[in-house]
C-alpha cells in the first residue's frame, strides 16, 4: 500500500512541533505528490473551534467523558473537510496526533479506558488509520522537564497542568500501542539532540515515500 496518511505521535515534551519545523519544508523540495500538513485536535475552522474548548485551561471542571467526545468530535470533523479530501485528490496527508493520543490520553491517562477509547473513535473515523505513525518517544519526567523549562511564562493548557502520574500512564499506553502495532509505528529516541531526531525521522519519511521522492 501507498504511505499516504502519516501520523505523527509523542507525549507532552518529545519535542514533535520542533521536528516538525524541520522535517517538513525537506519532504515538500522532495515530494511529487501535494502535501497536506495538519493537525490534532483542530485542522478545520470548526475544529479549531473544539480545540479551543477542550484545551482552555479555565475549563477545569471538564468531565472526562465529555473530553473524550470533544477530541472524537473534532477528529470527525477534521477527517472529513481535510484529510480524507486530500487522500482522494492522491496527496499525502501528514498530521500531528490522531487516534493514538485519545487512546493514550483520554482511555490511559484520564482512565476512562483504551478500548473504550479506541471504539469511540473508530466510529468517529470509519475506521480510518494511518499507513504509518512515527512516534517520538521520551520519559514522562524528561518531557514535563522540557515543559517547565521551554514554556517559561506561557500559558499551560488543561493537559500541561496535569500530575505527573497522569502523564506516566499516557507515555505507558503509548508503549502498549508500538507493541500492538509494529507494522505501523516507528519509535524514534526524541532524547537525543533534534538535529539527529529530525535526520532519522527524515530517514523514516524518505523511505515509506520513496516512490514519490525525488
Amino acid at each position: 500500500m501507498t504511505t499516504r496518511f502519516i501520523t505523527f505521535e509523542g507525549p507532552d515534551g518529545a519535542g514533535k512541533d520542533s521536528v516538525l519545523d524541520i522535517v517538513i519544508p525537506q519532504v515538500r523540495e522532495h515530494l511529487h505528490r501535494e502535501l497536506v500538513v495538519t493537525r490534532e485536535p483542530g485542522g478545520d475552522h470548526i475544529a479549531e473551534q473544539i480545540r479551543d474548548l477542550i484545551l482552555d485551561p479555565d475549563n477545569k471542571a471538564m468531565d472526562e467523558r465529555t473530553e473524550a467526545l470533544l477530541y472524537a468530535a473534532s477528529r470527525r470533523q477534521h477527517l472529513q473537510a481535510v484529510i480524507e479530501p486530500a487522500l482522494a485528490r492522491g496527496g499525502v496527508v501528514i498530521c500531528d496526533r490522531f487516534v493514538d493520543s485519545s487512546i493514550a490520553y483520554q482511555g490511559a491517562g484520564r482512565g476512562i479506558g483504551e478500548q473504550a477509547v479506541a471504539d469511540l473513535n473508530g466510529f468517529a473515523t470509519n475506521g480510518r488509520t494511518p499507513d504509518l505513525t512515527i512516534y517520538l518517544d521520551v520519559p514522562a519526567a524528561v518531557g514535563l522537564e522540557r515543559i517547565r523549562t521551554h514554556r517559561k511564562n506561557q500559558q499551560y493548557d488543561r493537559l500541561d497542568q496535569e500530575e505527573a502520574a497522569f502523564h506516566e500512564r499516557v507515555h505507558d499506553a503509548y508503549l502498549r500501542l508500538v507493541h500492538n502495532n509494529p507494522q505501523r509505528i516507528v519509535t524514534v529516541d526524541a532524547t537525543a539532540a533534534l538535529q539527529d531526531v529530525a535526520a532519522e525521522t527524515l530517514s523514516i519519511l524518505r523511505a515509506h515515500l520513496a516512490g514519490d521522492w525525488q
